[in-house]
C-alpha cells in the first residue's frame, strides 16, 4: 500500500489568502517506519469488543490489541491506534474538532493536504455559539465529510454522541486515563463506531482511537449492522488504519501552530 502519493486535493483561489494555507504547503510529517510496518499485516490480538468500551475509556484493555486492524470472530473490524503527540494540549484537541468542521474546508485540508476535501458541520451557528462549551461542540453534530482512505474520495455521514448517548459512563471523563474524547457513528461505505480519547502523556498527550466496524446507529441506538455470517472485508480496516496513522501523525506536528494562530477565530 502506497501512503504517501505526493498528489494533494485541489485548493481553491480565496484559500490561499488564509493565514494558514502554508500548512497545507508543507510536506506532511511522515508515519514513524514502526508503525508504517504495521500496515502488511492485522493484528493477532482483536480490539477490546465494542460491548466492553467502557474498558478502553478505564485504560483497563491493555490486553487487546492498541496499534492496529483486523477482523474480530463476530465479523465485526476494527481500529486501533495510539499517537504521541508531543506540544500538543487537551484543550487543543477539544477544540480542533469542532473548528475544523465549520469555515473554509481547508480547515479539513490542512489535517490531510492528500486525502481530505471537506467537513461540513450540519449546524454551524450551535458550533460557533460561545455559550456552548467546546469540548461539547460535537455533541448531537452530524459532519458531512469526503476524504480518501485508499479506495478513492467517499463520502462519509459523521454522527456525533454526547459520550452517555455512546454508552460510554461519564465518570470516567476527566481522569488519567481519559481527560476527553469525541465519539461518532458513521454511515458511508462501511458504518462504525469511533472514539478518540486523549490524556497527558510525557510532554504532551497520548492520543488513542478504536474503531469498531460494522455498526450502525438504529432507532437511537448502536447495533451491529452485518447480516448473520458476514464479515467486514480486511482491506477495509487496513485502509482505515493507514489512513488513521496518516492523518493523525500530521496532526500532531501542525495542531499547536494551528491553535496558537486561531483559537479565537471558530
Amino acid at each position: 500500500m502506497t501512503l504517501y502519493t505526493g498528489k494533494k486535493v485541489g485548493v481553491s483561489k480565496e484559500e490561499k489568502t488564509l493565514s494558514y494555507y502554508p500548512l497545507f504547503q508543507r510536506k506532511m510529517t511522515e508515519v514513524p517506519a514502526a508503525k508504517l510496518a504495521l500496515i502488511e499485516k492485522p493484528s493477532p490480538v482483536p480490539a477490546v469488543p465494542f460491548a466492553e468500551r467502557n474498558r478502553f475509556l478505564q485504560g483497563m484493555d491493555k490486553e487487546f490489541c492498541q496499534v492496529g486492524y483486523g477482523v474480530a470472530a463476530d465479523g465485526t473490524g476494527f481500529v486501533c491506534n495510539a499517537t504521541y503527540m508531543p506540544g500538543v494540549t487537551g484543550d487543543m484537541l477539544d477544540w480542533w474538532f469542532p473548528w475544523h468542521s465549520v469555515g473554509s474546508d481547508l480547515r479539513y485540508k490542512i489535517w490531510d493536504p492528500e486525502d481530505h476535501y471537506f467537513a461540513r458541520a450540519n449546524n454551524a451557528a450551535y458550533v460557533c455559539d460561545p455559550s456552548v462549551p467546546v469540548s461539547q461542540k460535537t455533541w448531537d453534530v452530524d459532519h458531512y465529510i469526503m476524504e480518501d482512505i485508499g479506495f478513492g474520495p467517499s463520502f462519509l455521514h459523521l454522527q456525533f454522541k454526547r459520550p452517555r448517548d455512546f454508552g460510554y459512563d461519564e465518570s470516567l471523563l476527566g481522569t488519567a486515563a481519559c481527560q476527553s474524547l469525541i465519539c461518532a457513528i458513521g454511515a458511508g461505505d462501511c458504518g462504525a463506531a469511533m472514539t478518540h480519547k486523549w490524556f497527558p502523556y510525557k510532554e504532551g498527550v497520548l492520543f488513542c482511537s478504536r474503531f469498531w466496524i460494522g455498526y450502525a446507529l438504529h432507532q437511537g441506538k448502536i447495533i451491529k449492522a452485518l447480516p448473520e455470517g458476514d464479515s467486514v472485508p480486511v482491506e477495509v480496516a487496513r485502509g482505515l488504519f493507514a489512513h488513521n496513522i496518516k492523518e493523525f501523525t500530521n496532526l500532531a506536528a501542525i495542531l499547536p501552530e494551528v491553535y496558537r494562530k486561531n483559537k479565537e477565530n471558530f
